[in-house]
């Protein structure tokens, strides 16, 4: 990893190939936020989605702040600890990581496109 340039390496070509993959089966939570991004863009921020970064694979990326969104389903119950330790480790490298449940993108749709918003209006350049 290069902190120098807040980039982080390592993306492999299996890394980038799932990401891929991801991209092309993603949770019907996924589905409902991108779609979200992709129609109402906040501001015109420009979302990635299954985008690699090093060793990890964010669910939603905007370059522009340098934000990660991940949505958390019943699978991340089991491995708050990972998921703790791997925000760590991007927010280390000045990345900011937000978290959502399904349920919170279910039914708070209009909320959690708010606090993306908010989010960036926080950050700094």
């Amino acid at each position: 990893m290069d902190k120098t340039t807040n980039l982080i390496r390592g993306t492999t070509p299996e890394i980038k190939l799932r990401a891929k993959q991801l991209r092309n089966n993603m949770t019907p939570a996924e589905k409902v936020l991108w779609e979200a991004l992709r129609k109402k863009p906040l501001n015109g921020l420009k979302f990635r989605r299954q985008h690699p970064v090093g060793r990890f694979i964010l669910d939603f990326y905007c370059a522009q702040y340098k934000l990660v969104v991940e949505i958390d389903g019943e699978i991340h119950l089991t491995q708050q600890e990972y998921d703790a330790a791997r925000t760590k480790h991007l927010n280390s490298y000045g990345y900011k990581v937000i978290r959502f449940s399904n349920n919170e993108v279910f039914h708070n749709l209009d909320s959690v496109l708010e606090r993306i918003w908010q989010t960036t209006l926080d950050s700094t350049l």
